[in-house]
């Protein structure tokens, strides 16, 4: 295969508690993907909220994939240690002139939002677009800004791995979107971008609840100058009651998982579950590499039953 064709997929977890069964399937399916492709996985820490990431959840997230076998290659890299990368591509955008200062509080946002979208989240509106200079001077006395881009009008569309075309109108469907926020911190959205392009990432596998991130993505790609991945958005696994999985619920993490399952028999019942084997038998990950099919996976949420 050539080198400028190979696949380099990512592990790219957030270290803000024990992972959960919903973030091993993620992870397998994206490890399988590549691998099956002759590639290779590089792993990145999403450790940018100093509030919610802790070192003791970053050792136990390399851990846990250890003890799964899933190997990536070359150095972990942590968001917490690139600010000066998403420093320059914030400059660049701002050189652009999409960046600006953005003064509302939770309460003015949500009065201030376009409809709801129909999973319920609010659309920002743009209120602080086009604040003048005066504006802008006086409510700077008083808060300290977030840092929004101006998105442009008109339909985007990708074809996902899985979930085929989806289309996607910024300025109606997501709004002006925050890039750094008040106190700070860099936002995911640019965060993830440019860290894809900066380890060579050409495939990103990860849950379908973050396919309406993508033209988000993909148009920073654009205005940064970036190289596009392909994307793979695979469906959730869910609590028994239909909840999606959530490491602040601690549902079935991985720590209570160990306790009755060992790791080949969770990569078997995992490997079920995305119809890669007709029934639950315990596997590694390199035995499923040549069963991994993009055409098998099922595109729908499911709860996979394991009966803690």
């Amino acid at each position: 295969m050539d080198e400028e064709r190979r696949v380099v997929g990512r592990f790219a977890p957030s270290p803000s508690g024990r992972m959960h069964l919903g973030n091993l399937w993620s992870c397998l399916l994206a490890w399988l993907s590549a691998r099956s492709a002759g590639g290779e996985m590089v792993f990145r820490l999403e450790d940018l909220d100093p509030d919610r990431c802790r070192q003791e959840y970053c050792d136990q997230v390399m851990a846990d994939l250890e003890w799964l076998g899933l190997s990536w290659t070359g150095p972990v890299v942590r968001q917490s240690q690139r600010t000066e990368a998403y420093a320059e591509a914030f400059h660049q955008l701002e050189q652009k002139d999409l960046i600006y200062p953005c003064y509302c509080t939770r309460a003015e946002r949500l009065a201030a939002s376009a409809p709801h979208r129909s999973d319920g989240i609010a659309v920002y509106s743009g209120r602080c677009r086009h604040l003048t200079e005066a504006e802008r001077e006086a409510r700077s006395r008083t808060r300290r800004p977030a840092w929004r881009i101006a998105v442009p009008e008109g339909e985007r569309t990708f074809t996902d791995l899985l979930q085929g075309d989806y289309t996607e109108d910024l300025s109606r469907d997501c709004g002006d979107f925050i890039l750094r926020r008040s106190d700070g911190v860099y936002a995911y959205q640019l965060a993830v971008v440019v860290d894809d392009a900066m380890m060579g990432v050409t495939q990103v596998v990860r849950g379908s609840d973050l396919l309406d991130s993508t033209p988000r993505q993909l148009w920073l790609q654009q205005e940064l100058s970036l190289a596009h991945p392909s994307y793979g958005h695979v469906p959730l696994l869910l609590a028994p009651d239909g909840r999606r999985l959530a490491k602040r619920d601690r549902d079935l993490e991985l720590g209570q998982l160990q306790e009755k399952y060992t790791a080949r028999e969770l990569v078997g019942m995992l490997a079920h579950a995305a119809n890669l084997i007709p029934e639950p038998a315990p596997m590694s990950p390199e035995e499923l590499v040549p069963r991994f099919d993009w055409g098998k996976l099922p595109k729908e949420n499911l709860v996979l039953e394991l009966g803690l």
